[in-house]
């Protein structure tokens, strides 16, 4: 979970990710429901005036129904908000949470059937299929369907997230390469064009203030 405001009209930067974010708005009295699918590139966003922001960062493989994340990769859906401020999810009219309660908002979505977790693990998979390990093939494209995004393109991006945080912590780019793997300077900086939208030098002058908020991954799965 996390929450941020604005003062004045602005533009941010939001970084590619791999998970679902339900994101709340309220500005000049209004409320404002979303969520936010899965990211595959750096893209810039218009922030609004005297707004404030409350968001529910889903775990990878985590589906609110009936809005699998394959429909909205690089998008988003809306839900309605009633006249009272409640936000209609599943057809049901919710109260909205606040940063104080919004983890027993989260557990009453799962409670009604609205937020759930999907499988991802492939020793997981095989458990229920005792006759034998699912192909390759099949499992890259029941992966793709809970996700939105194939193993490759959730690796990419979860080790760009975990170089740019590197990079704002102060580390230098040779111990980022050296740490994640990467070939060299040159691929980490197109990773960080396409993927975070900064470069490695912006991101430890502290260049980052109008990203969104990078997720960390620790240790990073591919290290």
């Amino acid at each position: 979970m996390w929450r941020t405001g604005s003062d004045a009209e602005d533009t941010m930067t939001s970084a590619a990710r791999t998970c679902c974010q339900l994101i709340l708005t309220r500005m000049r009295g209004q409320l404002l429901a979303s969520l936010r699918g899965p990211e595959t590139r750096a893209t810039t966003a218009p922030v609004p005036p005297n707004a404030e922001f409350l968001g529910i960062r889903l775990t990878l493989g985590t589906v609110l129904r009936p809005h699998p994340a394959t429909s909205i990769v690089d998008g988003f859906v809306s839900f309605p908000v009633t006249d009272s401020g409640r936000i209609v999810i599943g057809g049901e009219a919710w109260e909205a949470p606040t940063y104080d309660n919004v983890e027993q908002f989260v557990r009453r979505l799962r409670d009604a059937g609205l937020l759930v977790r999907s499988r991802l693990r492939v020793e997981e998979h095989m458990a229920g299929h005792p006759e034998g390990r699912p192909s390759t093939r099949t499992l890259q494209r029941q992966y793709r369907a809970i996700t939105g995004l194939s193993q490759t393109a959730v690796a990419q991006i979860d080790r760009v997230n975990a170089a740019a945080t590197m990079l704002c912590d102060g580390l230098d780019w040779r111990t980022v390469v050296e740490t994640l793997g990467y070939f060299d300077q040159a691929h980490l900086a197109h990773a960080l064009r396409r993927y975070v939208g900064h470069t490695a030098r912006g991101l430890q002058a502290g260049d980052d203030a109008t990203m969104s908020f990078l997720y960390k991954i620790s240790p990073w799965p591919g290290s």
